[in-house]
């Protein structure tokens, strides 16, 4: 009989090749599941799970209204259209639909992103600024793997009012310049991130142990102390003063001289913070008021007198004889006005705004010469005292420092001629805000106050005053500020502008003309006009700077600046409701 059965070599060879296998198999699963199982627990994840920023609201802007805040910045909700390209199951639908839907709100080329996303991709985004109304017609579609993130974007109820102080926020979600950058970190505050598990449209569904919720934490709601009703009043006036002017740019800006706060800061040419993308010169963007030092010229002589009668060098009615030029070592510095020579006193240099003037005040200081010892006493009340050539730290971005050169300097520019023409505002670069602050400490008995335009901040609907600003410094003794304060409205009064005041308050100030300069040489072909003042009742309730400037045109502070502080100043008499003074 023929035997057909396997040998039993066979049958171990096929044994053995079997437990191989099955070895192979057992090895497998172990590094599947027991060497790869976070890693593939981790992909499980990925495929199952959604990780959601949930956006923090930026903080909104507000400004007051007789101490009362009202919103000139507000957020309004829009939303970003996104798919995941691994789940959209029609591609040309999706796209069709948003389209049909939010066609202007879409991104450039969104049909060619989403059909051409990687393999790895799981996030496109389709459409932005997607209003609600929009996102839920989008919605009603059903569309798998299509979803719709909230945002916010900025809304002006304002219009384009103090524009440069506020700033905008750009596309990437950032402020630029004004309040938006310069607080940019306690208005954006902080996002929140939601991980679950959800379905193909993104929907939460469960909760886990390896979900994450993460609130966000809003933006600050600030309150500036700029007062939307003289911030009004100001822009419309400015931009008034200047057309009859015939002035192509010009700045204002309006101090309480009891807190350092800024009641206004205005600059035109302005622009509309809801359309910066429109704006075609940057510098529609820059605060004139903060970011552009100049030469100021005669409104700086109230610093000088003011630092000579602080020093006892001179008072009001010391005498001085004006030849309308007097020689510094090899300079010849002259009157702007002529014919006012003979014995006069430094409330006449003030009024009528002589060189020689202050040019004999700042040599009193030195014994009678502007030596070492006198360009050391002004350097000290310029920049130490009252703050010329360094910032002031006031919140608005894009400040600039300016410069004033220190006696002896290395270069030998801190010589007795540099400091002659410092007297009467030249030669030395400084910006409104700092000499409006400086003006604000010796009209108001010696109080240097850090300019600032925050008021404070509105916490769930309530608002919280900031604490009370305290002045810095001493600038001058209260003495000085009474001789001053006298010394301006006397000036004021020689002013003929003067005449449109209302009786009864206590208004001063002094005006300013200063050259221009071209190729590092003065022009004589278009100066800076320059108005600075106070008004009030008993005592300065407010502080007020304009300044008027144009291509190629000579403009005066007393015909082109003095108008405009006139204006404002017998409006804000009314505003504050000041009472008229026997």
């Amino acid at each position: 009989m023929k035997y057909t059965g396997f040998s039993d070599d066979r049958v171990k060879l096929f044994s053995i090749a079997l437990i191989i296998l099955m070895g192979l198999f057992v090895l497998r699963l172990f590094y599947l599941q027991v060497i790869m199982h976070d890693e593939y627990t981790q992909l499980a994840r990925a495929e199952q799970q959604r990780r959601l920023v949930i956006p923090a609201e930026r903080g909104e802007i507000y400004a007051l209204t007789h101490n009362q805040p009202v919103k000139l910045v507000l957020n309004q909700a829009v939303y970003t259209i996104f798919a995941d390209p691994q789940v959209v199951e029609d591609k040309d639908k999706v796209i069709d639909v948003i389209s049909r839907v939010a066609g202007g709100e879409m991104v450039d080329k969104a049909r060619e992103v989403l059909k051409n996303a990687s393999d790895e991709s799981r996030y496109v985004i389709l459409a932005k600024g997607v209003t609600r109304k929009q996102a839920e017609l989008i919605k009603k579609e059903t569309l798998a793997g299509v979803g719709a993130q909230t945002e916010t974007r900025r809304v002006y109820p304002e219009g384009g009012l103090a524009s440069q102080t506020l700033g905008f926020v750009n596309a990437e979600g950032m402020g630029q310049y004004g309040i938006e950058q310069s607080l940019n970190d306690r208005l954006t505050g902080k996002d929140g991130l939601l991980q679950a598990v959800t379905d193909v449209s993104n929907v939460p569904l469960s909760i886990g142990k390896d979900n994450i919720n993460i609130e966000p934490q809003d933006g600050e709601d600030i309150v500036l102390s700029i007062d939307r009703n003289i911030q009004s009043y100001v822009e419309d006036t400015l931009k008034k003063g200047l057309e009859k002017a015939g002035a192509k740019t010009g700045s204002a800006v309006v101090m309480n001289p009891r807190t350092g706060q800024v009641m206004a800061m205005a600059n035109y040419p302005t622009y509309n913070p809801a359309e910066f993308f429109k704006v075609t010169d940057v510098q529609a963007f820059t605060n004139g008021v903060v970011s552009s030092p100049y030469e100021p010229a005669s409104v700086l002589k109230t610093l000088l007198f003011a630092t000579a009668i602080d020093q006892g060098a001179v008072n009001r009615m010391t005498p001085y004889v004006n030849t309308d030029s007097v020689r510094v070592d090899d300079a010849v510095i002259n009157n702007a006005l002529k014919g006012m020579t003979g014995t006069r006193t430094m409330q006449e240099a003030y009024n009528w705004s002589l060189n020689t003037g202050s040019v004999y005040a700042a040599q009193q200081l030195g014994g009678g010469r502007i030596n070492d010892k006198a360009r050391k006493i002004m350097y000290e009340y310029y920049h130490d005292r009252f703050g010329l050539g360094e910032t002031t730290g006031v919140e608005v971005f894009g400040e600039q420092s300016g410069y004033v050169v220190e006696p002896n300097a290395a270069s030998g520019e801190g010589n007795a001629v540099r400091y002659s023409n410092m007297t009467f505002g030249q030669g030395l670069d400084v910006t409104m805000i700092q000499v409006c602050s400086a003006f604000v400490s010796i009209i108001n008995g010696g109080n240097y106050y850090k300019p600032t335009v925050l008021a404070g901040t509105v916490d769930n609907g309530v608002y919280k005053p900031d604490t009370k600003p305290q002045p810095e410094r001493r600038t001058i003794s209260q003495a000085t500020s009474d001789e001053m304060v006298k010394m301006a409205m006397e000036g004021r009064k020689a002013f003929y502008d003067s005449k449109r005041d209302r009786s009864g308050y206590m208004v001063g100030g002094k005006t300013g003309t200063s050259q221009q300069i071209q190729n590092g040489k003065y022009v004589f072909n278009e100066t800076v006009g320059t108005y600075l003042g106070f008004g009030g009742d008993t005592e300065a309730k407010y502080v007020i700077m304009v300044q008027v400037a144009a291509p190629d045109k000579k403009l005066e502070g007393g015909i082109h600046a003095g108008p405009i502080f006139t204006d404002i100043s017998n409006w804000m008499i009314d505003y504050l409701k000041l009472q008229p003074q026997g």
